[in-house]
Order: structure tokens, then C-alpha cells, then sequence
């Protein structure tokens, strides 16, 4: 089944690692066959990626986009233990992202990944609202 893509003016797109980068107006694509993509609203960049969580997505997108490179295992495991110590908590994501990858499900994982960004963002608000209310 086809899959449709509304891009914004400007907006970029990564599909199988070519970096592609909408027009003035906005666009609708229809990708009709198995390949791997990024929309701009779905990339951490590196620079971007200033918590531990936002990190091991990065790791999560090279992971997806570069066919599973082995080097990225070692680094995906140590962003994983750091998380789990500071956040102990956050082992169901960290546990549904290596059930994920052991199913080669990469973009699930990534998509997990980000559901931990979201779930370390709350805990820091959460965090934040309780230093202000004291």
C-alpha cells in the first residue's frame, strides 16, 4: 500500500540517504515501494541532541538508515545503561527498543526512541515544576 508524504515549503526529507529538500510550495508524494525515510519533524540532529535520550535516538536513526551497522551496537548499549542509571524507570522503552532491533523493526525502534525522548522530556518538566513550586 501506497504511502502518502505531505511535505511543507522548504521542508527536508531523507529517503535511503539521499538528503532532499522541498520547493516553495508545499507537495504531496506518494511513495509506492519499501524504503527508508526521515522527515525533517522526525530528525534529532547531532547538535540538537543535548540529553542522554536524544542521543540514543541519533543512534536509533544511524542504526535505521545505515542498515544496522554493527559499530553502533557497542554505542547503542552504553547510551542504554546510562539512561537506565540516571532513569530507572525508562526500561520498558529501553527493552521494547532491543526487542525492536532484534526483530529488525528499525524504524519502530526509532519510533520507541522517541516516545523515551517524550517520556524524559515529562520527567524534566515534572522535575522542573517541582523545584519551582518548593
Amino acid at each position: 500500500m501506497p504511502l502518502r508524504i505531505h511535505l511543507k515549503p522548504f521542508e527536508r526529507l531523507i529517503i535511503n540517504g539521499a538528503a532532499l529538500r522541498n520547493g516553495e510550495r508545499s507537495t504531496n508524494l506518494l511513495i509506492e515501494n519499501t524504503c527508508k525515510f526521515l522527515r525533517e519533524s522526525e530528525i534529532i540532529p547531532e547538535s540538537g541532541a543535548d540529553t542522554a535520550c536524544k542521543r540514543l535516538c541519533v543512534t536509533l536513526q544511524l542504526i535505521y538508515l545505515a542498515d544496522h551497522p554493527i559499530e553502533a551496537d557497542d554505542l547503542l548499549v552504553r547510551q542504554s545503561l546510562e539512561i537506565l542509571r540516571s532513569i530507572p524507570t525508562s526500561a520498558p522503552y529501553l527493552v521494547a527498543i532491543q526487542d525492536e532491533l532484534a526483530n529488525k523493526q528499525y524504524h519502530r525502534a526509532l519510533k520507541v526512541g522517541r516516545e523515551l525522548v517524550a517520556y524524559e522530556r515529562s520527567l524534566m518538566e515534572r522535575l522542573t515544576s517541582a523545584t519551582n513550586a518548593a
